[in-house]
């Protein structure tokens, strides 16, 4: 199982992980090869400046390093696996129902790679994430937003998450 590398590590579950370096093997390899050949052929379709295919595929190998970075990055220093224990206190991988500035909202805090495509996602370095770490259900907090307001949360429960 890999291990954590760094204290504001990410945490992914296995099938998370898996399917994430399967995505980054694939661009990595065969991604790569298919974009560069599209390069080569639209080089050789003659004056680059004017070469539409030429520019969409730079712009698509682009994209395509940029994800790999970022794949490789978050792979490097996750925290795979391991299920937070379910005691009710907020912690990376767990389902969060809270009261946040008066609306009930149901997220998970951890990262977006994990959760689904139906819930909200918090990092746990987002302002609120890194306000509600280490609480539990009851606690009544609040935190300064980015935009500097005081925004009071009240933490209703938290349970790990269940993909």
């Amino acid at each position: 199982m890999p291990t954590t590398n760094s204290p504001s590590a990410a945490w992914l579950t296995q099938e998370a992980f898996d399917r994430l370096t399967g995505e980054l093997a694939q661009l990595s390899g065969p991604g790569r090869a298919e974009i560069v050949s599209k390069i080569e052929q639209a080089r050789s379709e003659g004056d680059l400046k004017e070469n539409g295919g030429y520019h969409a595929a730079k712009d698509e190998q682009g994209k395509i390093e940029a994800r790999i970075r970022q794949l490789s990055e978050l792979l490097r220093d996750a925290h795979v696996g391991e299920s937070p224990a379910d005691d009710g206190v907020v912690e990376q991988g767990m389902v969060v129902v809270a009261s946040i500035a008066g609306d009930e909202t149901t997220f998970l805090l951890g990262s977006r790679e994990v959760g689904s495509d139906d819930m909200d996602v918090f990092s746990e370095r987002s302002p609120l994430g890194m306000a509600i770490m280490g609480h539990k259900a009851g606690d009544k907090l609040n935190y300064v937003a980015p935009n500097g307001k005081t925004i009071d949360v009240e933490i209703i429960a938290a349970k790990p998450y269940q993909a």
